[in-house]
C-alpha cells in the first residue's frame, strides 16, 4: 500500500479504469498536458494518448453535451468540470438528457459517464470556486451523486462511478484535496455506491455528514464530550437510510451538517427521510448545522460562513441535552 492525498487517490482511480477499460476517456478544460487545476489528472495524456486524454474548449455544456454522445454511442468518458461553481451551465445537459436517456430510450440507452468537480470551499477562493450545489443534482433522477471524505474511499468509489452503468456526478472536497492522508492499496477495488459509512460509534447522538465536512465533525465530537455515532453518506443518491435508520435506533438524536446553504440543502431531505421513517425513535428534534443562506463571501469571511467544530460541538450538546 502507499499513502496517498485524495487528489492522488484520484489520479490512480483513473489511471486504473484507463488500463482496465481502453472505453475510459478523460475530457475537460486543461486536463491533457497541464494536468488539471489541482493536477488529477496529471501524468494521463503521457500514459494513455491524445486519444483517450483530451483538452476542450471553455464550454462546461458542450463537455457534459459531448460526454453524453460519447456515454450512448459506447464510451465511457469522465468529464471534469474545473471548479463545481462553473458546473451551471451543464445543468440543461445533466437535467434534460443525462438524467433522462435511459427513461426516454425505454431502456435501449444508458450512459456510463462520470461528472467530476472539485468542491466546496475551504481554500480561500472567491464565490464559483466554493461552492456546494450537490443538491441540485441530487434533486435529479437518474443522476447518483458521490462525495467522498477520505483517500481509500476517492479511489474505490470513483472506480465504481466509471464501471456504473448510469451517470454519475462525482465531487471531490478540494479542501481536503491534499491535507489528509491514508495508506491506499494499488490493487483494483473499488466501493460500492449507495453504501454509507459509520467512521465511528457512539450512543447518544447520530452525526450525518459528508465530504470535507466529515473532519469538522470528528473535531466537533472530540471537543463535545458526547458519545457521537458518525455516519459519512459518501453517496447521497441513492442514500443509504439503512445505515442512517440503524444509528438513529441506536442514539435517538440527530445533528446533520453540510456546507451548502441551510435551505433545501441535502440535509433537509435527510432530516425529512428520518422524520417519516424513524420519528418514534426520536427523542429531541433534528438540527442541522450549515451554510448561511448566502452566496459564499470573500475569503476574510469564509470561515464564518463554513460550520466549524465549534458551531458543530454546540448543535451536539444542545440535542444530547435535549
Amino acid at each position: 500500500m502507499a499513502e496517498m492525498t485524495i487528489v492522488q487517490a484520484v489520479n490512480a482511480a483513473l489511471a486504473q479504469e484507463m488500463a482496465r477499460d481502453k472505453r475510459v476517456i478523460v475530457l475537460g478544460e486543461d486536463v491533457g498536458k497541464d494536468g488539471g487545476v489541482f493536477r488529477a489528472t496529471e501524468g494521463l495524456l503521457a500514459k494513455f494518448g491524445t486519444a483517450r486524454v483530451f483538452d476542450t474548449p471553455l464550454s462546461e455544456s458542450g463537455i457534459v453535451g459531448a460526454s453524453i454522445g460519447l456515454a450512448a454511442a459506447g464510451m465511457v468518458p469522465v468529464a471534469e468540470i474545473q471548479f463545481e461553481g462553473f458546473i451551471y451551465p451543464a445543468l440543461d445537459q445533466v437535467i434534460s438528457h443525462a438524467g433522462k436517456l435511459r427513461n426516454r430510450s425505454r431502456g435501449k440507452y444508458s450512459l456510463p459517464m462520470v461528472v467530476r468537480a472539485p468542491y466546496g470551499g475551504g481554500i480561500h477562493a472567491p464565490e464559483h470556486h466554493s461552492e456546494a450545489p450537490e443538491a441540485y443534482f441530487a434533486h435529479t433522477p437518474g443522476i447518483k451523486v458521490v462525495i467522498p471524505s477520505t483517500p481509500y474511499d476517492a479511489k474505490g468509489l470513483l472506480a465504481s462511478a466509471i464501471r456504473d452503468p448510469d451517470p454519475v456526478v462525482f465531487f471531490e472536497p478540494k479542501r481536503i484535496y491534499r491535507s489528509v492522508k491514508q495508506e491506499v492499496p494499488a490493487k483494483d477495488y473499488t466501493v460500492p455506491l449507495g453504501k454509507a459509512q459509520l467512521a465511528q460509534s457512539g450512543s447518544e447522538v447520530t452525526v450525518i455528514s459528508w465530504g470535507a465536512m466529515v473532519r469538522e465533525c470528528e473535531a466537533a465530537i472530540k471537543t463535545s464530550g458526547v458519545s457521537c455515532d458518525l455516519v459519512d453518506l459518501r453517496t447521497l443518491t441513492p442514500l443509504d437510510m439503512e445505515t442512517i435508520a440503524k444509528s438513529v435506533e441506536n442514539t435517538g438524536r440527530v445533528v446533520i451538517v453540510h456546507e451548502a446553504p441551510k435551505t433545501a440543502g441535502f440535509g433537509a431531505e435527510v432530516a425529512a427521510r428520518i422524520a417519516e421513517d424513524e420519528i418514534l425513535e426520536l427523542e429531541a428534534p433534528i438540527v442541522r448545522v450549515a451554510g448561511w443562506d448566502v452566496p459564499m463571501p470573500l475569503p476574510k469571511l469564509e470561515k464564518a460562513y463554513l460550520p466549524g467544530s465549534e458551531r458543530i460541538a454546540k448543535a451536539i450538546k444542545k440535542v444530547a441535552e435535549f
